[in-house]
């Protein structure tokens, strides 16, 4: 059965997946969402003998309905290649009776690659689907690891070009150096001052301006998005829930059937709600734990049903997380308001007048599947370290969080179900607050001296996603403030 996609604001007119993905956003601002969740037409056992890329396969297959057979295999197997360094794709790693979901083995070691490697594949296939006539500009805003790993996936792709903002001190030293050192004549990285909430809503403004549309419509150019709101990021994340649940039904870690809860640190939302729709699809997941860190509106909405951004921006060791406005719990609000585009379109209309809105209790009450709570710094840093010293297994500041949050889950509810923590980056990518953590961190050394120390501390090897920006040259060095977003992107493209 055919899924179809359309606004949560209402905006009409129900569009192919193709058409979705190469829109990014609706046109309202809106995000896209299928009319109905396809259940797993093929039984989790099954799916245990099948690697990466056949799970791949077997999941987007049926939210993305008009890609053909061959279509989704050549986007698949081109995505899910030699860029992953292990070929499991996403391993799990055992410690302290948690499983870890290993998803930063590709190219810019963090879990964005998962989705990142594969959109392009899945975005021009769409343009040719539909006949596009214009050049597809990606417009994204970062908070450090969706910018480099879509930057790496579009680099040089014929009809494309891609514009990235990020916070300018609001990301790792070793993200900052990702991104900036970028090369690809289609490839543009700009600094804001400001933070991701500035860049992602400077972001959406420009998606949603109708003149500046028509400006680049005439000029040959149409945007679109590498963010999770753009479905065709988020498909793809679905499926390494799936995966994770059946190797370890595959690995005899579990019985079919058997629940598991899944523990996912998470600012924008986007890697939760995967999670959360591949348990409409069929995985018996039983809590989705939602690990937030010091800025902790995630928590307090669960804790209250109210959404207020109205508080301070914390810059912490985990900043891919520091967010306030967390854009794909809108899918999640269209969902407990029964797919209902006219309640979700007032929640966003609140947000965006007062920067707060309250669900009503029998929207608290879908909720129960979720919970809530977060990890400050000190509580990140003990977690890195005391996991270092009791098991040898070092993680990042994000993976952190959530291994800190699920501790306290099981210190409230005793819950002795399996559990699977997405470990969303490598510690290489935070090397001096991982180090800072186990009690090494020194001033004197740039983070690559400290990846060094790291290797040689943790007996692991350093990515080649850091060796090789060590001494790489600096080609991105625009910063503006998050007033001139516009004129930079009309700058870079000439119009």
């Amino acid at each position: 059965m055919e899924v179809l996609y359309s606004s949560t604001r209402g905006a009409e007119g129900k569009f192919k997946a193709s058409e979705a993905i190469l829109r990014g956003l609706a046109p309202d601002g809106g995000l896209f969402v299928p009319d109905h969740i396809p259940h797993l037409d093929r039984s989790l056992k099954e799916i245990s003998e099948l690697n990466y890329q056949q799970t791949a396969y077997e999941v987007m297959k049926l939210l993305l309905t008009d890609y053909t057979k061959e279509e989704l295999e050549y986007c698949i197997n081109s995505a899910y290649d030699s860029k992953f360094d292990t070929q499991d794709i996403a391993p799990l790693a055992e410690a302290d009776k948690a499983f870890y979901l290993e998803l930063y083995h590709g190219a810019t070691i963090a879990f964005k690659d998962m989705a990142l490697s594969i959109l392009p594949y899945l975005m021009t296939t769409a343009a040719k689907k539909n006949n596009a006539k214009n050049e597809i500009v990606i417009l994204t805003a970062t908070s450090g690891d969706t910018g480099k790993a879509a930057l790496a996936g579009f680099a040089e792709v014929p009809g494309t070009k891609i514009i990235v903002f990020y916070p300018k001190h609001g990301v790792s030293p070793i993200q900052e150096k990702q991104m900036v050192t970028q090369k690809g004549d289609n490839t543009c990285v700009i600094g804001i001052e400001g933070n991701f909430d500035d860049a992602q809503t400077g972001v959406k403004k420009l998606f949603t301006d109708p003149a500046l549309a028509k400006e680049m419509d005439e000029a040959g150019y149409q945007f679109s998005s590498a963010n999770s709101i753009n479905i065709g990021r988020l498909v793809p994340q679905i499926v390494y829930y799936v995966y994770s649940y059946t190797r370890l039904l595959g690995e005899g870690r579990i019985a079919d059937g058997d629940p598991i809860n899944v523990v996912v640190p998470t600012g924008n939302f986007g890697n939760i709600l995967a999670a959360y729709y591949a348990k409409q699809m069929g995985v018996p997941i039983a809590k989705l734990i939602c690990a937030s860190n010091s800025n902790k509106v995630l928590f307090d909405f669960f804790q209250s049903g109210t959404y207020d951004r109205n508080r301070e921006f914390v810059l912490t060791s985990s900043p891919s997380m520091d967010i306030l406005i967390s854009s794909n719990l809108e899918r999640l609000i269209y969902h407990i308001a029964g797919d209902d585009s006219k309640v979700d379109a007032e929640y966003m209309k609140q947000l965006s007048q007062s920067g707060k809105y309250e669900i009503t209790d029998d929207m608290r009450k879908k909720l129960a599947d979720f919970y809530g709570n977060f990890a400050s710094e000190e509580e990140t840093a003990a977690t890195i370290k005391n996991l270092f010293e009791k098991t040898g297994y070092i993680i990042d500041t994000h993976t952190a969080v959530a291994s800190a949050v699920y501790n306290k889950y099981l210190q409230e509810t005793r819950d002795d179900t399996v559990t699977v923590i997405a470990s969303t980056a490598s510690p290489y990518k935070f090397t001096r607050s991982v180090m800072k953590a186990i009690g090494h961190d020194d001033a004197s050394k740039d983070d690559f001296q400290l990846a060094d120390e790291l290797s040689e501390i943790t007996k692991t090897a350093i990515p080649e996603a850091v060796t090789s920006i060590r001494d790489a040259q600096i080609r991105h060095d625009i910063v503006v403030d998050k007033t001139e977003m516009e004129k930079a992107v009309r700058t870079f493209l000439k119009i």
